[in-house]
């Protein structure tokens, strides 16, 4: 019986982390996205690092738990047609380096988890959620760092197959990048 009031309120707490706390300033599509340095499971990793490339930058409330996995899961399983489109995947949540390692190993991810227990680039996305975890948001990169889509209502198990359409439609839109 424990074991299920354990997991239901960690279920609750996990809803509750998507809702909005505050009015938070999120990136207005269209803007430059905001520039951060921040630890990832492979060291240092600046948005500037990744200019070029198209990026999805997800951010979702705690490793570990159902929700986060099946998304996390979901753009493992389409890593590849991402990767084919010129994307790069980068998560982040609030878990500290040891949790994100730990997670980005055990699920066989192929691309970086960002460990951002101070909240520093949640707050620059204007993400913060419940209890210090990080609402449920995929911002869309373009290759000269402008925020060009923001998903907000995440399919957690087909969350790849909702990037996918939505960077086909972005790109085909896009001028030609050099």
């Amino acid at each position: 019986m424990k074991n299920y009031a354990a997991a239901t309120l960690g279920l609750c707490l996990v809803a509750f982390s998507t809702t909005q706390v505050a009015a938070a300033s999120t990136p207005t599509v269209g803007s430059k996205a905001p520039e951060f340095t921040a630890t990832s499971t492979a060291g240092p990793l600046s948005l500037s690092d990744l200019r070029g490339s198209w990026v999805v930058l997800y951010f979702y409330p705690k490793s570990f738990t159902p929700g986060c996995t099946a998304e996390a899961g979901s753009l493992r399983d389409g890593f590849e047609s991402l990767r084919e489109l010129k994307a790069t995947v980068v998560g982040v949540s609030t878990d500290d380096l040891a949790t994100q390692r730990e997670f980005k190993e055990k699920l066989s991810l192929p691309f970086e988890l960002i460990a951002d227990p101070d909240e520093r680039v949640v707050k620059l996305y204007g993400v913060e959620g419940w209890l210090g975890m990080a609402r449920r948001r995929t911002f869309v990169i373009d290759p000269q760092g402008t925020l060009r889509a923001v998903i907000e209502d995440v399919d957690t198990r087909k969350h790849a197959e909702q990037v996918r359409e939505l960077l086909q439609r972005l790109r085909a839109e896009a001028p030609p990048t050099p």
